[in-house]
């Protein structure tokens, strides 16, 4: 597909050695939409034992934990005891019909298939890079006149009865070398401190001085409650 992801997000580590194994790994947890053979989106979600000692349900290293917690759950067999989407990703062509709320909805139908009560989200707002200075914890406070949340993306969960429950301060992170981040954002980062990149939901940690910058990414964790197929 072609997708609408910044440059740097393919670079991030966990995404790039794990993301991959999920359709083969839990296949009952991940829907493609088409048109004729053509994919034109994808959803992926997960299952992982969050009752373990030293887990939680919503960790502050959302995305890349969950994703990690999967795998390693899986090989252990352990029991599940939640699941939680990772991503939706539509085709750039057919952004703007609707299939964001289709995509969600059989996310949501697949956990529930698998007995769910449940499915948590780490959510990347897709409005935020707008506002990168701007705290996540106060950005998700922003609503619109009919008291949905002002960003797109949080409101599509929200009508589809998710409930942003915190924020994943440290959801994914993104290193490099400075050339590397050149080469991905074509800025010249040649000044130590926060930088503002195109895409990124916050400025990027710049250390000109040692040579490497630094991307942390906050996520939203939103819950939507389910009700398990019979």
């Amino acid at each position: 597909m072609a997708d609408h992801w910044p440059a740097f997000i393919p670079h991030e580590p966990v995404a790039g050695a794990l993301l991959g194994r999920v359709p083969h790994a839990f296949p009952q947890y991940c829907v493609v939409a088409t048109d004729g053979d053509r994919v034109v989106a994808r959803g992926f979600a997960v299952p992982f034992d969050a009752a373990s000692d030293g887990r939680e349900e919503m960790p502050d290293q959302g995305w890349d934990r969950v994703l990690g917690w999967a795998l390693r759950d899986r090989r252990s067999g352990a029991a599940v005891t939640a699941a939680s989407a990772l991503e939706i990703t539509v085709d750039r062509e057919y952004l703007g019909r609707g299939l964001s709320y289709r995509m969600l909805s059989a996310l949501r139908g697949a956990a529930a298939a698998r007995g769910h009560r449940d499915l948590l989200a780490p959510v990347r707002p897709t409005a935020k890079h707008l506002r990168p200075h701007l705290p996540m914890a106060e950005y998700v406070r922003l609503l619109r006149e009919d008291g949905l949340p002002a960003d797109p993306w949080l409101r599509v969960h929200v009508r589809a009865g998710g409930a942003i429950e915190r924020i994943a301060p440290a959801s994914t992170t993104v290193s490099g070398s400075l050339d590397q981040w050149r080469e991905w954002t074509g800025l010249p980062l040649d000044r130590d401190g926060a930088v503002e990149v195109p895409g990124a939901l916050v400025p990027l940690h710049c250390d000109a001085s040692h040579g490497y910058a630094v991307y942390v990414e906050p996520n939203v964790w939103i819950r939507h409650p389910l009700t398990p197929a019979a």
